[in-house]
């Protein structure tokens, strides 16, 4: 059992069934599944990502300044940040929204020491922005924040039931993995996180699990311990 987790969702998650933007439906099941753990009383951060809005490396493959193109990604995850945070308090959630860049009006700048006192108070403490800075992406982010608040495991939330050999929507000969090393996910160059984030988290020891965060009930039977999706530890 978990008792602090740092959960990350891509904002291509958010779509759903769309192309584009974000699935009400979706962002609101995700929602309830969260609120089956806030129930339990586990810690709740999540950390999302704003590609279902804007990415910053295709923005910059198509003429923006890089800087510029990471900036407005960096928006696009507070839009997320704030959608999420809608959905989770119209069930009662408690929810604060903290922000890596300064938009006071809706959201609290980050304070570690603020954002671990909202988890103790058994707050959902939403980190938006990244880590405010171009050239890291949300998966950074995530480790990081992680990291300064104590989390006990990342729980990588996605759209498939873990890591595979091979990307299984491309290769319906993918063999699924239930475990392996940090090791052995640099040796097979898997494209679990980006490189800065892995290395982030193998040299703190924080367990990466990645699972299906479309199944329901499948967040609250990971942080159980039960056997859903792929470990990556040391």
């Amino acid at each position: 059992m978990y008792n602090r987790i740092l959960l990350k969702l891509s904002g291509e998650a958010l779509m759903g069934t769309k192309g584009y933007g974000i699935d009400s439906n979706r962002i609101n099941n995700y929602a309830l599944e969260i609120k089956n753990l806030h129930k339990n009383k586990i810690q709740i951060a999540i950390v999302i990502g704003g590609g279902n809005i804007f990415r910053g490396v295709s923005g910059s493959s198509e003429g923006v300044d890089r800087v510029q193109a990471d900036y407005m990604g960096m928006l696009a995850t507070i839009i997320n940040g704030l959608a999420l945070q809608s959905a989770l308090e119209n069930i009662k959630v408690p929810t604060r929204l903290q922000t890596a860049i300064n938009i006071e009006a809706i959201a609290e700048p980050y304070i570690k020491r603020r954002a671990v006192r909202h988890l103790e108070k058994n707050r959902v403490v939403i980190f938006s922005a990244g880590t405010g800075n171009p050239f890291f992406t949300t998966d950074s982010a995530a480790v990081l924040r992680a990291i300064e608040i104590n989390a006990d495991v990342i729980l990588k939330g996605t759209r498939v039931d873990g890591i595979y050999t091979e990307d299984p929507e491309l290769n319906d000969k993918a063999i699924k993995l239930d475990s392996l090393s940090f090791e052995d996910a640099l040796r097979l160059n898997l494209k679990i996180m980006d490189t800065t984030a892995f290395t982030l988290s193998k040299e703190n020891n924080l367990p990466i699990i990645v699972f299906d965060m479309n199944i329901k009930d499948n967040l609250k039977k990971v942080v159980q311990g039960k056997k859903i999706g792929t470990k990556v530890f040391l």
